[in-house]
């Protein structure tokens, strides 16, 4: 009888360890879009590798593309999130852009990362998405601070940054909920002033949106605090928290 209980309760944790795997992989799929149209960025290649990083680190299979050809309805239902890495220009069609907008209209999760601001200014839904358009940045890479931010305060220790560094066309806190600021009296070149939001999330047209301007430097994709901002971006955009 013991045997028997013995080889019982050794088979069964034998399938729930075996199991685990297949648990995780079930977790959702995203779809990493880096396909330009403009200015290419050396660091589309490590922003892929990393967010795929990420993304397995959090259950989710990962697949990249620069076809837009992906963009179809059926095809994006796949998916619990889309990140745009540094996309630039006009990448999708009519037809594409009717199916992106079907996917966030039917609770889908966007992810934009640097240039993602860079990308479709002839269409003012996308605009709204990513929350701002990009405006310009001062020459070259420079230092500033990050302030991380909750609710309109300061959250958290300021953070070192050495990015190219984002100006947008206007400033999107009354549209978003801002997550970090940029200490524009560190560098030169800042037009926005006091209040520059540099990541930010909202709620939008029945799906989930969540943008970072930083990512241009292939070198602050080893940064522990840029990876920390981007594993909460990614876990908001593909519904695994509610809050970003």
């Amino acid at each position: 009888m013991r045997s028997t209980c013995f080889l019982a309760g050794s088979l069964a944790l034998l399938a729930l360890l075996s199991s685990a795997p297949v648990e995780a992989d079930e977790t959702g799929r995203i779809l990493i879009f880096s396909k330009t149209a403009g200015f290419r960025h050396d660091a589309i290649p490590v922003a892929v590798q990393t967010v795929q990083r990420l993304a397995r680190e959090q259950g989710l299979q990962a697949d990249h593309s620069e076809d837009a050809a992906q963009f179809t309805r059926d095809n994006l239902a796949r998916y619990r999130a889309v990140v745009f890495a540094s996309t630039t220009g006009d990448v999708l069609d009519d037809a594409q852009q009717a199916a992106m907008q079907q996917y966030i209209r039917d609770g889908g999760g966007y992810m934009g990362v640097h240039a993602a601001a860079d990308t479709e200014y002839d269409w003012p839904w996308y605009g709204q998405l990513v929350g701002a358009w990009f405006h310009s940045h001062p020459e070259g890479l420079q230092s500033s601070r990050v302030q991380p931010e909750h609710q309109g305060v300061p959250s958290g220790p300021a953070w070192a940054v050495r990015d190219e560094l984002y100006n947008y066309r206007d400033n999107p806190r009354p549209r978003v909920q801002v997550l970090a600021t940029l200490d524009e009296s560190r560098y030169r070149g800042g037009t926005m002033g006091d209040d520059h939001p540099i990541s930010w999330c909202h709620a939008f047209d029945g799906g989930r949106s969540w943008y970072t301007g930083l990512g241009h430097d292939v070198a602050l994709y080893a940064d522990p605090d840029f990876l920390t901002q981007l594993r909460r971006g990614l876990r908001y955009a593909s519904g695994l928290d509610d809050g970003c």
